[in-house]
């Protein structure tokens, strides 16, 4: 309820704003990829439709005003003023004549429509917009959330690793202090014996550089 409630709102906020076509828009397109849902699915065919639609009304009025313009001329060509018209050429004229009232019908029912048609592409527009919101700022939200969680991963991890590092520093320290000492106590060949040895027992384990 809530959610329907902000899109509500939403809706009511943009709706009379100035939008690109979002379905026209390649940022739109990168944005979502393969991560639409139902409903901009649904809201992204019904722009298109509508698009498609304006696009075959302007093209379909085009060709009839195109093929009036050609019958208007044919009637004109095919008059003769100064004669009777025979038998054919009347059937003919009243044929073309009819022809072009139908036109012009079809014309002025196109026209109507094409003159909706932006109101209802920027209506549909606006709700797809409304819901592309909607969904950003889930995603938004959701990523914010996600980053958190990694930066405190991270902080941890940094920690964790400084004090490793300290520790590593204070071992080799503590070592090298140790082999210094027992160097000077028993002398360099004494010692390369017991390096010897206790590298073979150990495995490696007591190979110390200073």
């Amino acid at each position: 309820m809530a959610k329907r409630k902000i899109k509500s709102e939403l809706h009511n906020m943009i709706k009379d704003i100035k939008l690109p076509i979002l379905t026209l828009d390649n940022r739109w397109h990168l944005l979502f990829d393969d991560q639409k849902t139902e409903r901009i699915l649904e809201l992204e065919e019904k722009v298109n439709n509508l698009l498609k639609r304006q696009g075959k009304l302007i093209n379909d009025v085009k060709d009839m005003k195109r093929l009036k313009k050609t019958l208007i001329k044919e009637i004109m060509m095919n008059m003769d003023l100064n004669a009777e018209l025979d038998k054919e050429k009347d059937k003919k004229l009243d044929k073309n004549k009819k022809y072009i009232n139908e036109l012009n019908d079809k014309i002025n029912k196109a026209m109507d429509e094409l003159g909706d048609l932006p109101y209802l592409i920027r209506d549909a527009n606006a709700e797809l917009v409304t819901e592309s919101i909607h969904v950003l700022y889930e995603r938004l939200i959701k990523n914010r959330d996600r980053l958190n969680e990694i930066s405190e991963r991270i902080n941890r991890l940094r920690d964790e690793l400084e004090q490793k590092v300290e520790q590593k520093h204070e071992l080799e320290a503590n070592n090298a202090g140790i082999y210094s000492y027992m160097h000077d106590l028993l002398g360099v060949d004494f010692m390369n014996v017991l390096d010897s040895e206790y590298k073979h027992a150990a495995n490696d384990k007591f190979q110390i550089s200073i």
